[in-house]
C-alpha cells in the first residue's frame, strides 16, 4: 500500500493565497511520486480534503482521517505548506504530534518560538548571533516615541510580532511616522516588534536536513528595487534574487557557520530559511522561516535548482526524512 501523503495548505493569516500557490507547487511536484497523494485545506471554517481527481472529502480534525469510497483513510505523514497560523506557529504540529503522525517542519515548541520574532531575536542573542537592536510592545501597553527612538533610533522597521511575507511591516525615518505604522502592524497582530533598520547587503540562506546531513544551500543576495524587501519586492517581480550569490568567502563561511549554528541549537527540522543582513562586516540574523515559500518566485526552490536538486527529487527526501523521525516510530 502506498504511502498517504497529506499537503497541508491554506490557513488562518493574510498568508494564506501565499500558502495554497506553496502548497499547490509542492503537490504539482510530487504528481509522479509513489505515493497516495491529497490536499488538505485548512480555513478558519472548513477543513477538507481534495485527491488529484479533485473530488472534496470533510476532515475529520479528531483523528486527521477522511472517508473516501466507504474506506476510512488516515495519513503517514503531513507536508506542512501553511505559512502563519495555524501551520507556522506550532498549533498543527501540536495536533499532529498528539495523533502521532509525523510532519514535515519542526516541532510544536520550536515553530512558536521561531514564529514569534521577538522571543526568537532574544534567544539568538543569548547564543551569541548578532541582532539588530530592538523595542517591544503589546497593543494597550502606553509608549512614548522618545523612548523607542531612544532604543532604537531611526530609522527603524515596525514590524507585526508574528506574521509573515512582510505583512504588517513599515520602514520608518522620523517620529512623526511611528504612530501610524505601529497601528498598521496591529492590524496584523497584537504584539508588535521595533527593529533599527540595518544598512549593508541582505542574505537568505537555505539550510535543510539532506540524505542524513544538515545541508546548506546556495546563498542567495536580496537586492530590493523598493525601500526593503517588501511584499511587492517578494511577489511582485521588484527586487533581484543572485543564486548563488557574488560574496567573499570569508562571508560565505560566516553565514554557512551561523545557519547550522541556528539550525542545530534551535532544534530545526525540515527545510528552513534564515534571513541575514551584513552591516560593518558583521552578519546579523533577521529572522527564521520554519515554513519558508515554495512558489515559482520563492528562494528555496532557486537554491535548490543552483543545486542541481529537482523539487521533485528534494521532497521525496523530505518526506522520507520526516518519516524517520524518532517520536514517530
Amino acid at each position: 500500500m502506498n504511502t498517504v501523503v497529506g499537503v497541508a495548505l491554506g490557513g488562518f493569516t493574510s498568508e494564506h493565497n501565499i500558502s495554497n500557490k506553496s502548497g499547490n507547487a509542492v503537490f504539482n511536484a510530487l504528481q509522479k511520486s509513489p505515493f497516495d497523494l491529497y490536499k488538505v485545506h485548512i480555513t478558519r471554517k472548513d477543513w477538507s480534503v481534495s485527491d488529484r481527481s479533485r473530488n472534496v472529502f470533510k476532515l475529520n480534525k479528531g483523528d486527521f482521517s477522511f472517508v473516501k469510497n466507504g474506506v476510512s483513510i488516515t495519513f503517514d505523514v503531513i507536508v506542512n505548506m501553511i505559512h502563519g497560523a495555524p501551520g507556522e506557529n506550532g498549533q498543527l504540529a501540536g495536533m499532529l504530534e498528539l495523533l502521532k503522525i509525523p510532519q514535515t517542519s519542526c516541532s510544536s515548541y520550536v515553530a512558536a518560538l521561531t514564529y514569534n520574532k521577538r522571543d526568537c531575536l532574544a534567544v539568538a542573542r543569548s547564543s551569541k548571533i548578532p541582532t539588530a537592536r530592538f523595542f517591544t510592545l503589546d497593543q494597550g501597553n502606553e509608549f512614548t516615541i522618545e523612548e523607542i527612538e531612544k532604543a532604537v533610533g531611526f530609522p527603524c522597521f515596525v514590524k507585526a510580532n508574528r506574521a509573515g511575507s512582510s505583512f504588517g511591516v513599515s520602514k520608518v525615518y522620523t517620529a512623526k511616522e511611528l504612530p501610524s505604522a505601529i497601528e498598521k502592524s496591529f492590524e496584523e497582530d497584537n504584539q508588535v516588534l521595533i527593529e533599527t533598520a540595518l544598512e549593508g547587503r541582505e542574505f537568505s540562506v537555505g539550510v535543510c536536513k539532506w540524505k542524513n546531513k544538515i545541508n546548506v544551500l546556495p546563498i542567495t543576495e536580496i537586492i530590493s528595487e523598493n525601500d526593503f524587501f517588501d511584499y511587492e519586492a517578494k511577489y511582485g517581480g521588484k527586487s533581484q534574487e543572485i543564486t548563488p550569490a557574488k560574496i567573499p568567502e570569508e562571508w560565505e563561511r560566516t553565514l554557512v557557520g551561523l545557519s547550522k549554528k541556528i539550525y542545530k541549537q534551535m532544534g530545526l527540522e525540515g527545510v528552513v530559511r534564515s534571513e541575514f543582513i551584513f552591516e560593518n562586516g558583521i552578519a546579523h540574523l533577521l529572522e527564521i522561516n520554519t515554513i519558508p515559500g515554495m512558489t515559482l518566485e520563492s528562494l528555496i526552490p532557486q537554491q535548490l535548482e543552483a543545486s542541481g536538486i529537482s523539487l521533485t527529487e528534494f521532497m521525496e527526501e523530505l518526506i522520507s526524512e520526516t518519516m524517520k523521525k524518532k517520536e514517530y516510530l
